[in-house]
């Protein structure tokens, strides 16, 4: 049933994105609007619906282990395979802009939910305060992607991937009501099994918040990153990644906040930590061999490294 949820999902957020972006495209708002909005949004309304699922059953574990494990599911399985494939060349801007917002945005959130670490507090919260902060950011980093779309051509390339279809009405209804049922019923699927899962075999939601969750919900990351590596479009593959983590973050984390005050579980800070070392091995790997390039060995250790982490993670439990 968990992987009757995920098709559930990917497919109800294909028929979404197809019909809004129809409905744009009808109503002439530019490719580069959809492709900012509608587009690189589609990819992370899994891991939206099922937190905001997990939020008001009160699963804080799986919000958490969800959007954590996502992010380090992204970094070292999906840039390592898709490095694997074909060696990827990065663009100055990223390395030396959205690499470390990545990084600081990960370490924000760090200093933001380790309240009794940090701040002396008697828990540890993300409350509605730290979700608007969150989707500020989400703002700051969309003006900064559309600031960079409309300077440099080549980065529209990131909108030809998606081809706009414009679909009769009837069709267009029908694809909009079939995508949010799909992801209604995918997302309550998910999360109740997964929890039933958690609780038969006896393992914490945390756990399964970190592996079956967090990858299922990666999978349009995963297909997207892979097939751009095969095109050779490494910008694309590198990009996805990243932007896939930021918003993960900023925009998931945020409005999962405002759903209600979320608990947070100090045993994550070792995922966290993993999480920044990833980030800061793909900055040290843009200055080693090949300049600005991950390359196959690079990929490797970054493959190797998740298979690592697995297994640690089911040796704690």
């Amino acid at each position: 049933m968990v992987i009757v949820g995920f098709f559930f999902l990917i497919k109800g957020a294909d028929f979404l994105v197809e019909s809004a972006s129809s409905i744009a495209k009808k109503l002439d708002v530019s490719e580069l609007v959809i492709g900012l909005t509608i587009v690189s949004l589609g990819t992370s309304a899994p891991e939206m619906v099922v937190n905001a699922i997990s939020a008001l059953k009160g699963h804080d574990d799986v919000v958490y282990g969800n959007i954590i494990g996502s992010n380090i599911f992204n970094l070292y399985l999906i840039l390592g395979v898709a490095g694997l494939v074909y060696p990827l060349s990065v663009r100055g801007n990223t390395v030396w802009r959205e690499i470390p917002f990545s990084l600081g945005i990960s370490i924000f959130l760090f200093l933001l939910v380790n309240d009794k670490l940090v701040w002396g507090n008697d828990y540890n919260m993300s409350g509605a305060f730290d979700g608007i902060f969150l989707l500020c950011l989400f703002v700051v980093f969309i003006v900064y992607i559309a600031f960079n779309l409309r300077t440099d051509k080549d980065k529209n390339e990131l909108l030809d991937e998606h081809q706009i279809k414009i679909y009769s009405l009837k069709r267009t209804i029908l694809m909009m009501v079939g995508g949010i049922a799909g992801l209604a019923i995918g997302g309550n699927l998910v999360v109740n099994n997964a929890i039933f899962i958690a609780h038969k075999f006896e393992v914490s939601e945390k756990l399964i918040g970190l592996t079956i969750i967090s990858a299922g919900t990666s999978l349009p990351e995963l297909a997207t990153t892979v097939v751009a590596a095969i095109k050779k479009k490494s910008d694309i593959a590198v990009g996805n990644v990243l932007g896939s983590n930021i918003l993960n973050i900023s925009l998931i984390l945020g409005i999962s906040s405002l759903i209600r005050p979320l608990e947070y579980n100090p045993a994550f800070n070792t995922d966290m930590y993993i999480l920044f070392a990833g980030t800061l091995l793909l900055f040290f790997f843009m200055f080693t061999l090949h300049t600005k390039k991950l390359d196959r060995w690079e990929a490797f250790i970054f493959v190797m490294s998740f298979i690592g982490y697995m297994v640690f993670l089911f040796i704690r439990k």
